[in-house]
C-alpha cells in the first residue's frame, strides 16, 4: 500500500498528478511494483531516485499536486524527522494510475500453468456460447487500452451496457483492469493470451 491523502486521489486518477517526493530513509516502493491506494485502485511506478530537497522546482511540485514548491515543503516539514534544507535528500516517485484494483493480487500473477490456461479457456469457452466474444473483446482491449467503453462497443457493432458486462466477468478473472476511461488487459491476460496462442500454435502429435 502506498498511502495518499484524499486530495490527490483525483489528480492521481486523472493524470495531472504524477509524482511524489517522500523522505524516506531508504526506498518503500520499487520501479515497476504496483501499491494499492485506497479508495482508488492502484498506481504502478515507473522511477524512483533520490534527490537534494533544494533541486525542486515549482514544475516539479505542480507534479506532485502542489501550486508550487513552497506548499510542497510546507506539506513535508511536519513529517520529516529533521529541519528541511535544500541538503535534504528525498526519493522522488514517478507513477500512473494502473486500474481500479478490483481483486488485483489475481490480475497481477503474469505467470500460469497450463492447467490454468486451459481451465480460464474452458470458462471462456463456456460463456461464448453460440456467439464467441470472449478472445475478440480481450484482443481488442489490448490493442486499444484505455478506450471508452462506448467506443469499444461500437467497434464490434454491440451497445455499450451489455458489452461493460461482459467486461466485468473478465474482470472477475483477473484478466483485464478498468480505468477511469476504458481498461487495459492485466499482466494475468497478457499471459493468458500469450499462453492460448501459444497452445494454437503447437502441432499436434501424431
Amino acid at each position: 500500500m502506498l498511502l495518499f491523502k484524499k486530495r490527490f486521489h483525483a489528480g492521481l486518477v486523472d493524470g495531472r498528478v504524477t509524482r511524489t517526493f517522500r523522505v524516506w530513509e531508504k526506498p518503500h516502493v520499487k520501479v515497476g511494483g504496483r501499491y494499492r491506494v485506497h479508495p482508488i485502485g492502484v498506481v504502478e511506478v515507473l522511477a524512483v531516485s533520490r534527490v537534494a530537497l533544494g533541486a525542486l522546482t515549482d514544475t516539479d511540485a505542480r507534479a506532485g499536486g502542489f501550486e508550487s514548491k513552497a506548499e510542497l515543503l510546507d506539506y513535508m516539514a511536519p513529517v520529516a524527522k529533521a529541519p528541511l534544507t535544500d541538503a535534504t535528500g528525498v526519493f522522488d516517485v514517478t507513477l500512473r494510475h494502473a486500474g481500479d484494483g478490483d481483486r488485483v493480487s489475481l490480475a497481477l500473477e503474469d505467470t500460469l500453468t497450463k492447467a490454468e490456461v486451459l481451465a480460464l479457456q474452458a470458462r471462456l469457452t463456456k460463456w461464448d456460447g453460440r456467439a464467441p466474444w470472449t478472445m475478440t473483446t480481450l484482443k481488442l482491449i489490448k490493442r486499444r487500452p484505455r478506450v471508452a467503453a462506448s467506443k469499444l462497443a461500437a467497434t464490434l457493432g454491440r451497445e455499450t451496457l451489455p458489452f461493460k458486462a461482459d467486461v466485468v466477468k473478465l474482470k472477475k478473472l483477473g484478466l483485464t483492469q478498468s480505468f477511469e476511461v476504458g481498461y487495459e488487459v492485466s499482466p494475468r491476460g497478457v499471459a493468458f493470451l500469450k499462453a492460448a496462442a501459444s497452445l494454437r500454435r503447437r502441432p499436434r502429435v501424431r
